[in-house]
């Protein structure tokens, strides 16, 4: 029977090129431990020094979701920790061969992310996370042990005390090793949804070894897995995983929050995307008022009721107070108590009818001053794309054909854009992370073309767990606009192509999703704004009966028409 000191090493659990554990059973207690001890013995008194040094930091910290330590010493020159496992088991032992169902392989990453969190801000890595070390209960409890154990990769130093006052090469190698634990928590979310291990290798470790910059594997989520994959979570373990070192997570926190923010559109009771912002919108309003509120408010207050026209413009010049009137009016509530059977309203003028001018103050002074909450940076970045939906609005409405309200179609070409206003307002970090991840990478060499960006679709994904259009949809379905405006304020996907509009409603959309998509185009570099322009007067050249002339026409600076003066005989059919 073999032994290691009083200990009866019963068996392996598993092994890594730096770490191994094996269960034994321990004399004193009478139970099962479990005992990790480093692949590589320590080569002198120096590491081994340094070893028990960073085996104590990392002992000290005190989280639910890492395991405590019951003993730890050194037996022959090999140093060690013991666990007392109790009820759980390595997840290397509980995975079954299908896999995890999504919820509940995300649900384990997002309780190992909090200790690994933890660990990472108060300066300890892992080093070497294996399934064998993820302790796991029939409750869902977790618990990740060997913490400060596994064996020191060549040319790695010791690790920062804390986190403050530290030197570049101290922070370097922290950030490093605790990038590297993040790349391996992507890799065990892999074999979760997978239910086997990434490139057949179950060593981890080895695993990143062939993944660039060190090698040229590729690791993503299979198609072909026992249990569908949903598109965001697949995004989310495809970045953690990504080829190109500049798309994965930086710190526990980011994948932690993209993993909590896809459970929580996933959770029938949490409310869908709506869930991710409902106490946000509580606290602090959908958006902020663009500068010069006071100054809008106090021409409110010189205003007559009557030139309601002229109202509606100082309104619309803020399109908070614009979704704040849109909000007010199309609850539940102010509709059933005044226009009960009517459907929903898309103009301010009505919602000045319906509110009156003591109504629109009112509004006025309820939102928050600019900018909010937003530090410099992120109020900056709001402002831009405010005014950047403005203009899309205003080109809209040159777009329109006759006969149909220019107020409402600008109205709708902001509405497109409700999520990505709320994000920038809300999610203002996540936001920056979103556009960075959009950026083509320059080539890796001379010649060679650029790596593309994610899709605004499955950067917001990876970074918030959930789509940025659904954000939008489920605030303004909060708000009590229907169905059918719901399918209006949704753009045309990109990977679709654009038939001939039916109705309205269609007629609606298909004008909007061209304006926005034709400001985007017009945003990006030179050499591609004028092929992108191009390809969406292509998309929109049978549907809407545009040339790219026109296009050109309605993106020029020209001097505005005035929103609220647009307004012809009402369509059939067409949202007041």
């Amino acid at each position: 029977m073999r032994r290691f000191g009083r200990r009866e090493l019963r068996r392996l659990v598993g092994k890594s090129e730096r770490s191994m554990a094996w269960m034994a059973a321990d004399p004193d207690s009478g139970l099962d431990v479990l005992l990790v001890l480093p692949r590589v013995q320590p080569a002198d008194a120096a590491a081994l020094e340094r070893w028990q040094q960073a085996f104590r930091r990392a002992a000290r910290l005190a989280h639910p979701q890492l395991a405590v330590p019951v003993d730890s010493g050194v037996q022959d020159g090999w140093p060690y920790a013991v666990y007392e496992p109790g009820e759980a088991q390595p997840l290397s032992e509980r995975l079954p061969p299908a896999g995890l169902a999504g919820p509940d392989a995300a649900g384990l990453a997002v309780l190992l992310l909090h200790g690994l969190a933890y660990a990472h801000e108060a300066g300890v890595a892992h080093h070497d996370l294996q399934p064998y070390l993820v302790l796991v209960d029939d409750a869902g409890a977790l618990r990740l042990a060997g913490l400060g154990v596994p064996a020191e990769a060549a040319g790695e130093g010791e690790e920062p005390r804390h986190l403050g006052a530290l030197d570049a090469a101290a922070l370097r190698t922290h950030r490093l090793a605790a990038e590297r634990d993040l790349l391996a928590t992507g890799l065990l979310l892999h074999a979760l949804l997978a239910g086997q291990p990434p490139l057949g290798e179950p060593d981890l470790g080895r695993v990143i070894a062939r993944l660039p910059p060190l090698g040229r594997e590729i690791v993503r989520v299979p198609w072909a897995t026992a249990s569908p994959v949903a598109e965001p979570l697949r995004a989310i373990a495809n970045r953690a995983t990504d080829r190109q070192e500049r798309q994965r997570y930086r710190s526990g926190r980011t994948l932690l929050r993209a993993l909590e923010g896809w459970l929580r559109t996933e959770a029938d009771a949490g409310g869908g995307p709506l869930a991710l912002l409902a106490e946000r919108l509580r606290q602090v309003g959908v958006l902020p008022s663009l500068p010069g509120a006071a100054a809008r408010a106090a021409r409110l207050a010189m205003m007559e009721k009557e030139r309601t026209n002229e109202l509606a413009e100082v309104v619309l010049e803020d399109p908070a107070l614009s979704f704040e009137m849109l909000r007010l009016v199309n609850t539940a509530q102010v509709r059933g108590a005044q226009v009960s059977g009517s459907g929903p309203i898309l103009t301010v003028r009505r919602a000045i009818a319906m509110m009156g001018l003591d109504g629109v103050r009112r509004a006025a002074l309820a939102l928050r001053n600019w900018p909010g909450p937003l530090a410099e940076p992120g109020a900056a970045a709001l402002q831009r794309l405010m005014a950047h939906c403005q203009r899309a609005g205003r080109a809209a409405m040159a777009l329109r054909p006759p006969g149909y309200d220019g107020e409402v179609v600008y109205l709708l070409t902001l509405l497109q854009n409700l999520g990505r206003l709320v994000v920038h307002y809300h999610f203002a970090d996540e936001a920056q992370q979103i556009r960075r991840l959009m950026l083509p990478a320059p080539p890796a060499r001379p010649g060679e073309p650029e790596e593309p960006g994610m899709s605004e679709e499955g950067a917001a994904y990876a970074v918030l767990g959930a789509d940025i259009e659904a954000l939008g949809a489920a605030v303004a379905r909060h708000w009590g606009l229907d169905d059918g405006v719901l399918a209006m304020i949704r753009r045309h996907p990109l990977a679709t192509a654009v038939r001939l509009p039916v109705g309205d409603d269609e007629m609606l959309r298909c004008v909007a999703s061209c304006a926005n998509e034709a400001l985007d185009a017009q945003a990006l570099p030179a050499p591609r704004a004028a092929a992108a322009l191009q390809r969406v007067a292509q998309r929109y050249g049978r549907a809407l009966g545009l040339t790219l002339r026109d296009l050109q026409a309605a993106l020029q600076g020209r001097p505005p028409e005035p929103i609220a003066h647009t307004a012809p005989a009402p369509l059939d059919g067409a949202p007041a």
